[in-house]
């Protein structure tokens, strides 16, 4: 079999960021890395699922709502994948996630979409591991600029 896209970048020197991934057609896939690779520090679990309902519901309320594919975590619990049409400019792209990084990091309230009937897993949230998680990231990209979006050689 082919070695697949994500397999073939180098994670012995990626660093936290937000990257282009790939773009299929119409469908931009941004790697939104909060983690080092293999650095022994990775999302927990809890929290990650809590970032995902709440970075989920912003994207898919924002006024990009028609050009979000998907919101989701990566298995190795580095980061997310962000997924977009091609409407979204990579300067959208970046604020967006922004944008959600501020929503999440000063979220009160009930979590969306905790209930048994909405998610199956409803029990293991943390609210504050996720706003603690956004508001790390949310400092890493506060001078990022498209231009260090492409993946380092």
């Amino acid at each position: 079999m082919k070695t697949i896209a994500s397999f073939k970048v180098n994670h012995d020197i990626l660093q936290k960021g937000m990257y282009i991934s790939r773009i299929d057609g119409d469908v931009i896939t941004y790697d939104v890395r909060m983690k080092k690779p293999n650095g022994g520090d990775y999302l927990e679990n809890a929290a990650m699922h809590t970032f995902e309902h709440l970075f989920a519901t912003y994207a898919r309320n924002s006024k990009y709502e028609d050009s979000i594919v998907y919101v989701g975590p990566m298995g190795c619990r580095t980061g997310f994948y962000l997924l977009v049409r091609d409407n979204m400019t990579h300067s959208d792209s970046l604020n967006l996630m922004r944008e959600s990084l501020d929503f999440i990091s000063s979220f009160n309230g009930e979590i969306p979409g905790v209930s048994s009937k909405e998610c199956g897993n409803y029990r293991e949230h943390d609210l504050e591991g996720a706003k603690k998680v956004a508001l790390d990231m949310s400092n890493v990209l506060k001078n990022w600029t498209v231009e260090k979006m492409n993946y380092a050689e």
